[in-house]
């Protein structure tokens, strides 16, 4: 009898050991079963309009719902987005036309251009007791940019070719530095420099803080303002396992757009207080209103702009080899977006 007893025993604490184990697994199942993260990487800078915005207000966490959860990632350079991007660690990002390509080449079609985010937003200034009233006057001159490579710095090369006008490097008469834009408000002001060509909000502090003079205002600098800034790129991997997830943020992107045309005054107060929380510094309203004058906020990235931007980086060194970008742009999901919408696809 008792070794019945026993053998009745051990049946039983077999069941309970193997429905705890049951247990354990289909809690570890569900606990596994995690919301998809999606990074999404910007600057705390203006010509990131959308992203501040959306990031401020919860603008794309609504677009993507209870599925998906947003980390959002933020950078300064360009350069580091990309690096970040390559590592897996960006799923989705805003960024100037320069390091997108860049990124493009270097990774062989890793990364493409999906939307368009601002465009213009650029001036060249001149030292306060120095007035150009030629470009040509800038032979001997000493200009900065804020880095060698990207819009400013393109822009400024394709204004000298259009003087015949040529770099030190290059066996030109103008001197052209790198700085970085808070360095550049002190060398122009010391007169270590004698003109600068910087993005906004930058090109109206300068003008503000150091009585700075325009020499080209926005749509003077290059194509009347009618090229790209900032675009929205997509790691290829995540655009092909996660082509809905897209879809539902370039919907946010393009409403924003919308929201941001429509109630400036809004959305100018709900970004400079996302730059606040990024920097710890706000923008001064009058430096924040002009800034946005010249500027374009938009979802297309001005495909030829980019084009161009491409060929002059190859003409200055920074390509190796004349670049194909043919597969650069993937705007399939935003056409359908703007289809559903109502609007205009863009070719």
């Amino acid at each position: 009898m008792k070794g019945k007893t026993n053998l009745i025993g051990l049946v039983l604490l077999a069941v309970l050991l193997a429905a705890s184990f049951t247990g354990c697994t289909t809690q570890k199942d569900s606990a596994s079963d995690e919301k998809l993260t999606v990074r999404i990487a910007n600057f705390p800078n203006i010509t990131h309009f959308q992203a501040l915005e959306g990031a401020a207000d919860g603008r794309f966490q609504e677009a993507l719902g209870d599925d998906a959860v947003i980390e959002w990632k933020t950078f300064n350079a360009g350069p580091a987005e990309i690096e970040a991007l390559f590592a897996g660690e960006v799923d989705l990002g805003y960024i100037g036309p320069g390091p997108a390509i860049n990124g493009y080449i270097q990774s062989k079609g890793d990364l493409q251009i999906i939307a368009g985010s601002t465009e213009a937003g650029a001036i060249l200034v001149s030292r306060k007791d120095l007035n150009i009233s030629n470009l040509k006057e800038l032979s001997g001159k000493k200009i900065a940019v804020p880095q060698f490579g990207n819009t400013q710095h393109l822009s400024l090369l394709n204004i000298l070719k259009d003087n015949g006008l040529k770099d030190t490097t290059k066996g030109g008469t103008v001197d052209v530095i790198q700085a970085e834009n808070p360095d550049i408000k002190t060398l122009l002001d010391s007169g270590n420099i004698d003109a600068a060509l910087v993005p906004e909000p930058w090109g109206s502090r300068l003008i503000k803080e150091v009585n700075a003079n325009v020499v080209l205002d926005y749509n003077q600098v290059w194509k009347e303002g009618k090229y790209a800034t900032a675009v929205v790129i997509a790691r290829i991997e995540f655009l092909e396992e996660h082509p809905e997830v897209v879809e539902k943020f370039l919907k946010a992107h393009v409403e924003l757009t919308d929201y941001i045309n429509s109630s400036p005054d809004k959305a100018k107060a709900t970004i400079n207080g996302r730059i606040k929380e990024l920097t710890q510094k706000d923008l001064p309203a009058d430096v924040l209103d002009a800034a946005f004058t010249r500027l374009k906020v938009t979802y297309d990235p001005q495909k030829e702009s980019v084009a161009e931007f491409a060929n002059l980086s190859y003409e200055a060194g920074f390509l190796k080899e004349q670049p194909n970008i043919e597969n650069l742009f993937n705007l399939e999901l935003l056409n359908k977006v703007l289809e559903e919408q109502g609007k205009q696809e863009i070719l």
